[in-house]
């Protein structure tokens, strides 16, 4: 997959998918939950006037924030549903303001589990098993039946066939962040010992029914991509080897595409929740993407997490560690920082550091970096709030106008979330 070096470097290069379809450059802009559809869960004139915005960036590839598969569960307020083609105009909508002007767009189809916020879904999450996340004031879920978890997979293939025809070019699962494809994954969260656990290849199971549902419901040749994590970072959770024997059973099914991410709300590693050494090096899980080169044979590896400067972004590639450099949060400040990067000759996307300020005192009382990492999170969600409104990011937005936003939004705001 290594490309020859164009006048925009090996980030200029075009690639093409196992699928066909052909990425006019290395840079995508990975999925950020935006919390932006209409109160009966389509996207609407918010969501559209954002990815315009994005549609003139320049992207290889964009993929959307989580696209719900079931309305009783949601990641937060704002998600976009897709339980059937009730949607499909404003769906179409959606996909044709970034397809207008931008390259190809995918669809984020997600099913948070435990993670869900009881707020928006108003109903007991569920989960492979009955056991809470590690998070301050999480409910305990409960287990799904046999019946329930097919069910589930029916809804990823449903989503994945009216996305579709809504025009998108294809749809990542995400298996990451300690949504519910993680949770059976990880023998942390399934505890299950029937056909979906027990041991590390029924606990694969569900992402690959998952996958299977979806190639389903497609047409051959719509692209399929994944976001899986590296690991959960959890003592007794999915662990790396483990990872790298769900990528080659992916690669077996014929995945187009896989995202690498890792970490959950137990262990925010996608926020930046990290060592100080792993933040300074850049892209988090690079070390990882370069382990698991073999186990993905020939399919493409995106890298998502800590890409901040061009050299660093142009080294991963001519060094095939990854085929594709993802990025998120730098793309809520410079919505075109691909011709920042590629045309302007920009050599570093900006990112302000956001946390709690009075940390000699307020350190005192608590740890301060879970709430560091939703304040970051809420404050670059901010930022695409003002783009969706027709507005400029804004930078200058201090910390505590964030949190004072996120405090009136009651306790449930105050945890991470992530596309």
């Amino acid at each position: 997959m290594t490309p020859t070096p164009t006048s925009g470097g090996r980030l200029g290069a075009p690639l093409t998918l196992p699928s066909g379809l052909t990425l006019p450059n290395r840079l995508m802009k990975s999925a950020l939950s935006e919390g932006l559809a209409e109160p009966d869960g389509s996207p609407g004139a918010r969501l559209e006037t954002l990815y315009r915005r994005w549609s003139t960036g320049g992207y290889g590839l964009l993929v959307t924030g989580n696209v719900a598969v079931d309305p009783r569960h949601l990641n937060e307020p704002g998600n976009v549903v897709i339980e059937d083609d009730r949607h499909l105009a404003a769906l179409a909508k959606w996909a044709g303001s970034y397809r207008a002007h931008g390259g190809p767009v995918f669809a984020q189809l997600n099913h948070p589990g435990r993670q869900a916020n009881r707020r928006a879904g108003r109903t007991r999450p569920v989960a492979p098993s009955a056991v809470a996340a590690r998070v301050p004031g999480a409910p305990r879920p409960r287990a799904l039946t046999d019946e329930e978890i097919r069910g589930i997979v029916g809804r990823f293939g449903t989503a994945a066939s009216v996305a579709e025809a809504a025009g998108f070019d294809g749809v990542q699962i995400h298996a990451a962040h300690g949504y519910l494809v993680t949770q059976f994954l990880s023998p942390a969260s399934n505890r299950r010992d029937d056909a979906w656990g027990g041991d590390p290849e029924r606990r694969r199971a569900f992402v690959l029914a998952v996958l299977r549902a979806v190639r389903a419901a497609v047409r051959p040749g719509f692209t399929v991509a994944i976001k899986l994590n590296s690991a959960d970072f959890q003592r007794g959770g999915f662990t790396e080897e483990e990872s790298r024997e769900a990528v080659r059973a992916l690669v077996a099914e014929g995945i187009d595409l896989i995202e690498i991410s890792g970490g959950s709300y137990e262990a925010p590693a996608m926020m930046g929740v990290l060592a100080e050494s792993t933040r300074a090096r850049e892209a988090y899980f690079l070390d990882y993407a370069r382990s698991v080169r073999e186990a993905a044979g020939r399919t493409p590896l995106a890298v998502t997490g800590g890409f901040r400067t061009r050299a660093a972004m142009e080294r991963a590639l001519a060094d095939g560690d990854c085929d594709i450099v993802g990025i998120g949060r730098p793309t809520c400040l410079t919505p075109d920082a691909p011709k920042a990067l590629l045309e302007r000759g920009e050599e570093r996307l900006e990112v302000p550091p956001i946390a709690v300020g009075a940390r000699a005192v307020l350190g005192r009382l608590t740890d301060l970096r879970p709430l560091d990492s939703a304040l970051d999170v809420q404050w670059h969600a901010d930022q695409l709030h003002r783009m969706a409104a027709g507005r400029d990011p804004d930078p200058a937005v201090p910390w505590y106008r964030t949190l004072g936003s996120m405090v009136r939004h009651g306790p449930a705001a105050l945890r991470p979330k992530r596309g």
